[in-house]
């Protein structure tokens, strides 16, 4: 009997599939295919958990079929990440014209990127502060134990090196090696030998034009075929959304939700205050924040549901260049740095709020010194945190050990984790574009009128 319900599970997920397919045959747009999938998700996830309960066996092997969708969808993601941040990054630096503004460019991005993550860590601090989270007043069941073991085990990878020597660490010394994704900070390596690519391009073409013309059509050839790839994996987004979202409530235990709610709620609170900063930059800059929240809801949609900054950077170079009017350069660093520095969310405000949580149980006094120092960590070590899932666990881990904190009672969201992962990815992705918007107005590359422009029509990548 139990294979009979496995079956019609299945079977119940290809039909929710067919329906999505229906409507983009339909040609309804990307954003409303990627909301009904999530909306679908959900109420399927929550079906099951609600026929079945969460750890019942029907439940487990329906999930397993389920995963060959969702998780399929992440590998193909994955899979992409590097060769999109490698080309988009040399394709942005050697098409930078004459690469005069090249220097001025790369500095105000990333010093948006990364001011912007120190207040996040300063609102993920207060938010922690306000709610009077305290991890020494949470329950620990047997998946956080697990959690916080697989935690302990990944510590070793940045206990022993100083912050010097953690810095050190993202200047490859095998970029093939990076490539693989071999250490926790490969994107932000191969990030770095792209770049050291692309400048060499701009030299080359003082010293042999014809070389640096050649290569320069090799590699935007291949930046046109990687985007190919982006695309045709952009197209089975609801579907992976469909799979990942029913998952997530089906097997998510809802005593562990209830029980970590008010964490829930104090990272989401932080979240949208760290949202409303971006558009208060963007107004002190002079720019309208209501014109660009109406532009930018394409790509924070696939963030929040694919819970990727990396699969996102084609709709977010999009974004910027046709409907924020931001050159193709600056998009394409802003949009590849802030998938791998900087990051607002996954960087910035977890685990600042993680070390306040975590330090009375402890024994650490959270003063001011505590505060400042906390704020300058999670600033310095959110260089390098990959934008795919994980990412906000590598900088929890490096903050964490970095503060002298015990890394263990970061398991004790596990059942959270998920919910949480999407408003950090959107926050992401929205700094990378904020950072791109305040580039372009310093540098003076970006169209005001396209700015300014009410007229948003549906990215041709979104179409997908």
């Amino acid at each position: 009997m139990e294979t009979f319900f496995v079956i019609l599970n299945i079977l119940v997920l290809v039909g929710l599939s067919v329906l999505l397919y229906v409507m983009q045959k339909r040609h309804v747009s990307f954003s409303k295919r990627v909301f009904t999938a999530l909306g679908l998700g959900i109420v399927l996830g929550g079906a099951l958990q609600w026929i079945y309960s969460a750890d019942s066996e029907v439940v487990s092997r329906s999930m397993d079929w389920y995963s060959l969708l969702g998780s399929g969808y992440v590998h193909l993601l994955q899979m992409i990440v590097i060769p999109l941040v490698m080309v988009s990054i040399i394709t942005a630096i050697m098409n930078i014209k004459g690469g005069k503004k090249l220097g001025k460019i790369s500095v105000s991005v990333l010093l948006t990127l990364v001011l912007t993550t120190a207040i996040a860590a300063a609102v993920g601090i207060a938010s922690a502060t306000a709610f009077g989270l305290d991890a020494s007043q949470l329950l620990n069941g047997q998946q956080e134990q697990e959690r916080g073991a697989a935690l302990e085990s990944r510590l070793g990878d940045v206990q022993d090196l100083t912050l010097p020597e953690q810095i050190l660490s993202f200047i490859p010394t095998n970029p093939f090696e990076d490539m693989t994704g071999a250490r926790p900070s490969s994107t932000l390596a191969v990030v770095i030998f792209s770049a050291f690519i692309g400048i060499a391009v701009l030299g080359l073409d003082r010293k042999n034009a014809q070389q640096a013309e050649t290569f320069r059509g090799m590699v935007n050839a291949v930046h046109g075929v990687v985007m190919r790839i982006v695309t045709l994996i952009l197209r089975l987004t609801p579907y992976g959304i469909l799979a990942l979202i029913a998952k997530m409530m089906a097997t998510t235990d809802p005593a562990g939700i209830v029980r970590l709610g008010e964490f829930v709620i104090a990272s989401y609170t932080a979240l949208i205050v760290m949202f409303i900063i971006h558009l208060v930059i963007l107004l002190l800059f002079g720019m309208n924040p209501i014109t660009y929240a109406k532009k930018v809801v394409s790509p924070l949609v696939f963030a929040f549901t694919s819970r990727s900054s990396a699969a996102t950077i084609p709709l977010n170079i999009e974004t910027q260049t046709k409907k924020l009017g931001v050159s193709e350069g600056v998009a394409n660093l802003s949009a590849s740095f802030g998938a791998t520095i900087g990051q607002n969310g996954c960087a910035g405000i977890y685990p600042a709020m993680l070390a306040v949580m975590i330090a009375p149980a402890a024994g650490t006094p959270v003063d001011l010194s505590f505060i400042l120092t906390l704020i300058g960590v999670v600033a310095i070590s959110s260089f390098g945190v990959a934008g795919v899932g994980g990412g906000a666990t590598f900088a929890a881990l490096i903050v964490l050990s970095t503060m002298n904190l015990p890394v263990a009672l970061a398991g004790l969201l596990i059942a959270v984790e998920p919910l949480i992962d999407m408003g950090r990815t959107a926050l992401n992705v929205n700094d990378s574009m904020v950072a791109g918007v305040v580039t372009g107005k310093v540098t003076g590359e970006i169209d005001k009128n396209v700015y300014d422009s009410p007229d948003t029509p549906e990215l041709e990548t979104a179409r997908a």
